[in-house]
């Protein structure tokens, strides 16, 4: 269990390193342990706030065909970005395709470590 935890963290901290080495208006300021630091925090806040943001958004999120959920991503990585001073994003859309990045990669990645196991 713990090992499994302690991979998934690993696992988000490198997906936030591809994202922000793909996406110019990502930045982060510090090496691998601020990787870290970020996944943590993005998976606290992913745990605080992010049920409460899809319940509240779950009538457009329905209208729009799941859609809206990627907005609700969008909001979770901006919250992460106020809370750290090592992230930064410049603006709606490359918090829009981080959070899209950041799902996909996750999932593929979680998929493939996870899957052996």
């Amino acid at each position: 269990m713990a090992a499994r935890l302690l991979l998934a963290w690993v696992l988000l901290a490198a997906v936030i390193w591809l994202v922000e080495a793909l996406l110019p208006g990502v930045h982060v300021t510090g090496g691998a342990l601020t990787y870290l630091w970020l996944a943590a925090l993005f998976a606290l806040v992913n745990l605080v706030v992010g049920p409460l943001l899809h319940l509240v958004a779950l009538p457009l999120t329905l209208l729009t065909l799941g859609l809206f959920g990627l907005v609700v991503n969008t909001a979770l990585v901006a919250i992460t970005a106020w809370l750290s001073r090592d992230l930064s994003i410049d603006g709606f859309w490359p918090a829009f395709w981080a959070a899209l990045l950041i799902s996909l990669f996750g999932a593929v990645l979680s998929r493939a470590a996870f899957s052996a196991g």
